[in-house]
């Protein structure tokens, strides 16, 4: 075989298995395997790599620039944003991105789904990470969403830049009805967009009511005409925070619908932790969709950073795992049964997003895991439990794509008075 990866440790499996990887695709899960190169996992965990499913690129490491976002508000982000965008050239986001997106691959990221401000006449931003991406495919892959960020009908020549998006070759088509200057504006960008998609074969990914509003009820809207169209698992709605806030009888409803839908939800917890809530008094909502409740209806749920030391976040290293930590202490996902979806909504839930797959439960989610026939995307971890990697955010001990190692640390020893220190129940051989 030309890599096997020793001892290993799969979550759900009983003892230490070694995994053959010939021409980028796990072949074997077996123990005493052998190869021409041999990757030590040491009885420690080893999982599917992630997919960042949402996340700026265009954006990404502009904090401060031209101003702090001094109230933290997703409004005032926007509104810097919007004079940041006037600066933009090809050389400025190549630099940003090509800084960044080594943090990403380190932290065991194989994709990237990235939105990208169409709001602007000469689409700066999306040619030059058309450039970049067709650059680093052997590195990372990545989808380009566009994004509308100041909206479709609210902004002069939206419609026309959105299908001028699409000629240019983006891989989904978004949206941000919430952002139009009227309801009726907001459902016809829903409209506008998924008829697009549509006629172009494109999927589909809006961000829809990023708000505290419980009013903004775009989501109805994107859910009818998923299942008007037939698009079924072609279509994602990011953020949903306002239904955090809606009453249960009609949260109750739309998560029905979604599933009827099969349509996807992608979550922020990092981003919408800090911009959600702005307008409140104590008690302070955080604005997180209901993750645990669509979870249960067998909607499918990935979870995503949204982004990375920019107006809206100035955090962030590329770390899905951050993700997932944040999570699971503001979605009330620390019971054990909730834990266990904590993972794939970082692997195989947005995998499912990426590849148009329909979810209903558990199905659907095959494709990206560590399973014979499947690609060899994978982490090897210094710890030996999914417990153990969201509890000490650990570095990744070597990340592979398509078989091939792209990031490896070298760990390092803490030692206390001399003695080495370790943060797991009993340190791994």
């Amino acid at each position: 075989m030309d890599t096997v990866i020793k001892e290993a440790r799969l979550t759900g499996r009983d003892g230490l298995v070694d995994i053959g990887i010939e021409d980028g695709v796990i072949v074997a899960i077996e123990p005493r395997l052998s190869g021409r190169e041999e990757i030590p996992a040491r009885g420690n965990l080893v999982s599917p790599s992630f997919y960042e499913i949402h996340i700026h690129l265009d954006a990404i490491l502009t904090e401060g620039d031209p101003r702090p976002n001094e109230s933290g508000s997703l409004w005032e982000g926007i509104a810097i944003w919007a004079e940041r965008v006037k600066r933009l050239t090809p050389e400025d986001i190549r630099g940003r991105v090509m800084k960044a997106l080594p943090w990403f691959v380190a932290h065991g990221v194989t994709h990237i789904r990235s939105h990208v401000d169409v709001c602007d006449p000469k689409l700066t931003a999306l040619r030059a990470l058309l450039a970049i991406k067709r650059e680093v495919a052997d590195l990372i892959d990545i989808q380009l969403v566009a994004f509308p960020q100041l909206a479709v009908y609210s902004f002069e020549g939206g419609e026309d830049l959105m299908r001028e998006a699409i000629s240019l070759g983006v891989d989904v088509v978004g949206g941000i009805p919430h952002y139009e200057i009227t309801r009726e504006y907001g459902v016809e960008q829903i409209r506008y967009v998924m008829r697009l998609a549509h006629e172009a074969g494109l999927p589909v990914d809006v961000h829809c009511d990023e708000t505290d509003d419980d009013h903004s009820r775009f989501l109805e809207t994107l859910a009818a005409e998923t299942i008007r169209l037939g698009m079924g698992g072609r279509v994602a709605a990011s953020h949903t925070t306002a239904m955090h806030s809606y009453n249960n009888a009609y949260a109750d409803k739309i998560i029905g619908n979604l599933r009827r839908a099969g349509l996807h939800v992608i979550c922020n917890p990092p981003d919408n932790a800090v911009l959600q809530g702005r307008f409140d008094h104590y008690p302070i909502r955080r604005g997180l969709t209901r993750v645990r409740e669509l979870l249960a209806a067998g909607v499918n749920v990935a979870a995503g950073h949204d982004s990375v030391m920019d107006p809206w976040y100035p955090m962030g290293c590329g770390d899905p795992l951050h993700t997932a930590f944040v999570l699971l202490h503001l979605g009330h996902m620390s019971g054990r049964a909730d834990r266990r979806h904590l993972f794939p909504m970082l692997t195989a839930r947005p995998a499912a997003i990426w590849h148009n797959r329909r979810v209903t439960g558990e199905e659907g989610l095959a494709g990206h895991g560590v399973a014979v026939g499947n690609p060899a995307d994978l982490i090897v971890w210094p710890v030996p439990t999914e417990d153990d990697a969201l509890r000490t955010l650990p570095p990744r001990r070597f990340v592979l794509k398509r078989g091939r190692v792209v990031a490896e640390t070298r760990p390092g020893t803490t030692t206390v008075r001399g003695a080495p220190v370790h943060f797991l129940r009993e340190a791994a051989s």
